[in-house]
C-alpha cells in the first residue's frame, strides 16, 4: 500500500490580511518557523514507508509559488495540478483520486490542507499509519482533534462505536456545523466529540466510489476535465469547460455526511491549529513573561498579551493589552485580540474600493523573481527587481510606458530591439514605448535593478509578450 499525499493549496488570504493577501495566502507564508506552511506540510511524511510523491491542487495565479517553494526544501517530482476555477475539496480531492489511480489501483490518499500548524510531527506520522490500517478496510477516515474549548469556529464529529481495542478509531455518529457557544459547551462536556480538523485518509477508488452514489454529475465532470487535461512545464491544466460545469462542494457535505464508511481517528497530541486567525497563531507562538509575542523589529513598554509583528518598520507599543498589531510594507493592522476574525471586513471593503491591498504585497514574486515598488506618481513609477540567477523575463514589448534600466549588482542580458546588451554593475539603458525587449540574468548570483517607469499608463496589463520560458504569451 502507497500513501499518495494530496495538499490542497486553495485559499483566499482574507484572515491573515495584511501578511496574507488574495495573490499570496497564508500558506506560503512562514508564520511559525523557518519554511512556509506549506513547506511544513509537504515534507510532513517524510521519512515514512511507501510514500509517493505529493500531489498538490492550486491554481494557475500561484503555481509558480507553489512550484518554487517545494524546490527550495527539496520535494522532487511532486504533480500539481491546476484547477481553472475553483470548486471546493470534493471535486479537487475526487481529480487527485483520478490521477493516482492512473499510477496505482491501490493507491491510499493522505489530504492535507496546506495552512495548518502540526508541531509533533512524530505524532503525526504515527496517526498515519493507524489510519492507513483503518482505510484499507474501506474506511474514509477523518482525524478528529479532541476539544480544548468551546470553540465555535469548527465544525465536530460524533464518534460512535469504538473500532479498535485501543479505543482511538471510531465509526462516525454524525458530522455537525459549527455550534453556538451554549452548544458547543455541551459537545466538550459530553467527550463524544471532536473538532472536524480537514485531514482524510481513504483509498482513491472508495472515495470515488462513494461520490458516484452521492455526487454523480460531480464525478461524471472531473473525470472529463481529468481526461481533457493538458501538460505545461512541470504542470498539469485540468479541461477548462468541463471544470466549469462541475457543481461545488466540500468533502464534508458531498460525501462524509452521507456514507456509512466514515470514520474518525483520535488525533491526540499533534499541536494542531489551522491559523484561522492572528489570534490562533498567538496561541502557538512562543510568549515573553507579559504574555506577549513578538516578531521582527519591535519594542514595548507596559505591554501585555499581546501580538506585534514587524516584517519591515519597528514597531513601538506603549501600555496597550490584548492587541494584535502586524506592520508590512504597504498596510498595518491594530485589532483587539476580540476582533481579529472581523479583518476579512476589511478585506472586503479594500476589495470594494479596487484597491491593491486586498490581493498584492508591494513585493511581488514571479517565475523570474521578484519585484518591489518603491515610489509612484501620475505618470512614473519606480521598482527593484530581481532575477535569479539563470532566470529570464518574457520577450515583450508596452504601448504605454518607457522604462530605464540601471544595474545595482550582478550581470544583465538585456535585449532591445536590434541590440544585445551586456551590462554590469552601475551600468544602464533606456527601453523605449513600443521596443521588443527581454531582461535575463546570465550570471550565478541575483540580479539587482533598478527600474523607472514613464508614460501615460503604467498597469501591469500593458504586456503584449512574445516569447516567453513559463508559457505566458500574449497580452496580460
Amino acid at each position: 500500500m502507497t500513501i499518495t499525499p494530496v495538499i490542497l493549496c486553495g485559499g483566499s488570504g482574507t484572515r491573515m490580511w495584511p501578511l496574507s493577501r488574495g495573490g499570496y495566502p497564508k500558506q506560503f507564508l512562514n508564520l511559525y518557523g523557518d519554511e512556509s506552511l506549506l513547506q511544513q506540510t509537504a515534507t510532513r511524511l517524510k521519512g515514512l514507508p511507501d510514500v509517493a510523491a505529493p500531489l498538490l491542487i492550486s491554481n494557475n495565479e500561484q503555481r509558480f509559488l507553489v512550484a518554487e517553494q517545494l524546490r527550495a526544501v527539496g520535494v522532487a517530482k511532486a504533480k500539481i495540478v491546476l484547477e481553472p476555477m475553483g470548486r471546493n475539496t470534493a471535486p479537487a480531492v475526487a481529480a487527485a483520486a483520478v490521477i493516482a489511480l492512473e499510477n496505482n489501483p491501490d493507491a491510499v490518499l493522505m489530504v492535507l490542507p496546506s495552512d495548518h500548524v502540526i508541531t509533533h510531527g512524530d505524532v503525526f506520522q504515527q496517526l498515519v499509519l493507524q489510519a492507513a490500517t483503518v482505510a484499507a478496510q474501506g474506511k474514509l477516515v477523518t482525524f478528529g482533534i479532541a476539544p480544548t474549548e468551546p470553540h465555535t469556529g469548527y465544525g465536530y464529529i460524533r464518534r460512535g462505536a469504538s473500532l479498535s481495542e485501543s479505543n482511538t478509531s471510531f465509526d462516525v455518529s454524525a458530522f455537525v456545523e459549527k455550534p453556538n457557544a451554549a452548544t458547543a459547551a455541551e459537545f466538550l462536556a459530553s467527550g463524544d466529540y471532536y473538532w472536524n480538523s480537514g485531514m482524510f485518509m481513504f483509498r482513491a477508488d472508495v472515495y470515488l466510489h462513494e461520490l458516484a452514489q452521492y455526487q454523480p454529475k460531480m464525478l461524471e465532470q472531473v473525470k472529463a476535465a481529468v481526461a481533457a487535461s493538458q501538460r505545461d512545464l512541470d504542470f498539469v491544466r485540468l479541461g477548462h469547460d468541463e471544470f466549469a460545469e462541475c457543481p461545488s462542494d466540500s468533502i464534508d457535505y458531498a460525501v462524509m455526511e452521507h456514507t456509512a464508511h466514515a470514520a474518525v481517528i483520535e488525533a491526540a497530541g499533534l499541536g494542531w491549529n489551522d491559523i484561522g486567525s492572528w489570534t490562533a497563531l498567538a496561541e502557538v507562538s512562543a510568549t515573553d513573561a507579559e504574555g506577549n509575542n513578538l516578531v521582527g523589529d519591535v519594542m514595548v513598554e507596559g505591554v501585555s498579551n499581546s501580538y506585534i509583528r514587524s516584517e519591515n518598520r519597528m514597531i513601538a507599543a506603549l501600555g496597550v493589552d490584548n492587541l494584535v498589531i502586524v506592520e508590512t510594507a504597504d498596510a498595518i493592522l491594530v485589532a483587539h485580540k476580540d476582533k481579529v476574525q472581523d479583518v476579512k471586513n476589511i478585506v472586503n471593503r479594500l476589495q470594494a474600493a479596487g484597491r491593491s491591498e486586498s490581493v498584492t504585497h508591494r513585493k511581488v514574486y514571479r517565475p523570474w523573481g521578484s519585484y518591489e515598488g518603491i515610489d509612484s506618481g501620475a505618470r512614473f513609477q519606480v521598482k527593484r527587481i530581481v532575477v535569479n540567477p539563470g532566470a529570464s523575463l518574457s520577450l515583450q514589448m508596452h504601448y504605454h510606458r518607457a522604462e530605464h534600466w540601471i544595474v545595482v549588482s550582478g550581470t544583465a542580458r538585456v535585449v532591445n530591439d536590434d541590440q544585445t546588451l551586456l551590462l554590469t554593475e552601475n551600468q544602464s539603458t533606456y527601453i523605449p514605448i513600443g521596443a521588443t525587449h527581454r531582461l535575463e540574468n546570465p550570471g550565478k548570483f541575483p540580479l539587482e535593478m533598478i527600474e523607472v517607469q514613464s508614460g501615460s499608463y503604467l498597469g501591469e496589463d500593458d504586456i503584449v509578450r512574445f516569447e516567453d520560458t513559463y508559457g505566458r504569451v500574449g497580452a496580460k
